[in-house]
């Protein structure tokens, strides 16, 4: 009786093994978040870093000049003398507003109010240099005093004027100083004109016009 014999050996492996692809999952390492408080200083830090930088180009690329508003001009006194020689007594005191638009300090070592006639200057006055915080404005007040100024080219309008009873006057108001970024200067200027017609019989201020320049 011939035998056959076998392999009754069971395979473990899936038949399909040596015919198709494996699949393999790789599993990252796991990192615990950073603390919540390190965060949120590293975010403090890269928005104060974003608002700094955004303030130096606004300041570098648009500074602007202080404004200038006349607020109250008064008249102490006006007084022509026609002997020996034709002179004016002037006194006029003003307050003057200077507004600072940027958001960083104002040093002005100048301001100074000057008062002529037709063109020609009469006199002026300077103030002290001061500071004008970041968006925020100062007032100064200032007087020009005029007395025994000739009048010598334009006596016979002054006189036409004295005889209506109004002299119209001009006056200009001038600042004059710096802003400063850390070590970086910049030079500002801003200058107001403003028309003024005094009664000479009421000793008052009839009226003014004003406009910067």
């Amino acid at each position: 009786m011939t035998s056959s014999s076998r392999d009754d050996s069971v395979s473990l492996l899936p038949q399909n093994a040596g015919h198709g692809h494996q699949n393999l999952v790789l599993l990252s390492l796991y990192r615990p978040p950073p603390y919540p408080h390190r965060r949120l200083l590293r975010l403090c830090a890269q928005y104060s870093a974003a608002f700094l930088l955004l303030a130096a180009l606004s300041f570098l690329l648009f500074p602007s000049d202080p404004s200038l508003q006349l607020v109250r001009l008064r008249l102490n006194h006006a007084k022509v003398r026609l002997l020996p020689v034709l002179v004016l007594d002037l006194s006029i005191s003003a307050s003057i507003r200077v507004r600072n638009k940027n958001f960083f300090s104002l040093d002005y070592n100048y301001l100074g109010v000057s008062v002529g006639y037709r063109g020609r200057l009469l006199g002026f006055v300077s103030s002290d240099g001061g500071r004008v915080s970041a968006r925020g404005f100062s007032y100064v007040n200032a007087t020009v005093d005029l007395n025994g100024v000739e009048v010598i080219h334009d006596a016979f309008y002054l006189l036409q004027d004295l005889g209506k009873g109004i002299i119209p006057f001009d006056s200009k108001t001038e600042v004059e100083g710096f802003m400063g970024f850390f070590f970086i200067k910049f030079p500002i200027k801003a200058r107001v004109s403003c028309d003024v017609f005094v009664n000479t019989k009421r000793q008052t201020i009839e009226h003014q016009d004003c406009y910067p320049e």
